[in-house]
């Protein structure tokens, strides 16, 4: 055998592919990797079908068709009031998570420090490390996972390149407010720290709050790597398109990266979701369809003897269980799957340390048959 020096010695397969794996086998609910059990729109597949037929089944530009970026503009600028140019500032991805490697490794050089809060999205640290950067992590605290401004100061260093923000948060649910960006703004001022915004959720946020987007906010803007998934949007978590908007000087160092990465993304996709977002209801109407689907399963849930953590936003519902168990989160997930036949995901996989505060993290971006079964059999926990 030829020896090999992993470059992510520490790192195995994800949680999200052992649960789903271990709720097959014992054939569970699987409330923990985040992906609907219903289909997306028909009218989507019919747009993209439409546009196999008709031929567009080569290779895409390597930034992306340009209706769909022109599309993608239009949108951002609807919601958020910023004008980013489809030619130089928009780029279609593979997914979310392809948008996040790119950014990271578009811009951190080794020894660069890269801030990130925990629990976090577990694909930041590897992809950091993997470009010779160092991770600055900031643990949050349940119930309500705000953070600590003056901590995040404290960390901040001349050799800081990157503050890396997920709202709505996966996995807590929470998201930023003003006084976060207020906080953020003072904070990056006359500093040449960059800001890669993981805004996949952006139309799941709950109760009349508003997205607090970078793009809302010239100051932050301006230095932002903003990504975003049309997979959570749409419910089509398996076709693997998003897309990540940026400056231009920021962005054609991200496409350096991209072009060699996958070079372009999956072209009839791209075609029909052009033609799908020409109608703005597609997405507006994405709040009010998934906080019904919150507040269903939250009122399932509180006949149970979990605690219901807040959910602002994502299709995510933290619960508590230390005042029912000592166990460690990754055996009560483990036995819930196994016992109870209801798959989640333990909260601790997603702090660098493993730190355990014994919580749960369900998706209930399912059908209500669905989270009703779950529910059912969450009672006799």
């Amino acid at each position: 055998m030829i020896p090999v020096t992993s470059k992510l010695p520490h790192t195995g397969t994800t949680i999200f592919t052992v649960m789903s794996a271990l709720a097959q086998e014992v054939g569970a609910i699987n409330l923990s990797q985040g992906f609907p059990d219903y289909d997306c729109p028909p009218e989507l597949v019919a747009q993209v079908c439409e546009a196999m037929q008709r031929g567009q089944n080569q290779y895409a530009p390597m930034a992306g068709l340009i209706e769909l970026r022109e599309q993608i503009a239009q949108k951002v600028e609807r919601l958020y009031g910023a004008t980013y140019n489809p030619d130089t500032e928009v780029t279609v991805t593979a997914g979310g998570t392809q948008a996040i490697f790119t950014a990271i490794s578009a811009v951190i050089h080794p020894n660069d420090e890269v801030i990130i809060f925990e629990p976090a999205y577990d694909s930041y640290a590897p992809t950091i490390r993997l470009m010779g950067g160092v991770v600055k992590s900031l643990e949050l605290e349940p119930p309500n996972y705000r953070i600590p401004w003056d901590m995040v100061r404290r960390l901040i260093t001349n050799r800081t390149r990157m503050i890396i923000l997920n709202t709505p948060q996966n996995p807590t649910a929470t998201i930023l407010h003003q006084e976060d960006i207020d906080q953020l703004v003072a904070l990056v001022k006359n500093q040449d720290i960059m800001i890669l915004s993981d805004e996949v959720y952006e139309h799941l946020v709950y109760d009349g709050n508003r997205h607090q987007s970078m793009a809302l906010h010239p100051e932050l803007r301006d230095r932002s790597f903003i990504t975003v998934s049309f997979g959570k949007l749409f419910h089509n978590t398996g076709w693997k398109l998003g897309y990540c908007l940026a400056p231009a000087k920021l962005m054609q160092e991200f496409r350096k990266i991209h072009q060699y990465l996958v070079f372009s993304v999956n072209t009839p996709m791209q075609a029909g979701i052009a033609a799908y977002l020409k109608d703005e209801n597609t997405y507006l109407g994405l709040a009010s369809f998934f906080q019904q689907k919150r507040d269903h399963f939250r009122a399932g849930l509180e006949q149970t003897r979990f605690k219901l953590l807040p959910c602002e936003g994502s299709y995510f519902q933290c619960v508590s269980y230390g005042h029912m168990s000592s166990e460690k989160d990754t055996d009560l997930a483990i036995r819930l799957t196994k016992e109870f036949k209801v798959a989640s995901i333990p909260v601790s996989v997603f702090y660098n340390r493993g730190t355990d505060h014994h919580i749960l993290r369900f998706c209930f971006a399912k059908r209500q048959e669905t989270l009703d079964n779950a529910v059912e059999r969450l009672i006799k926990v």
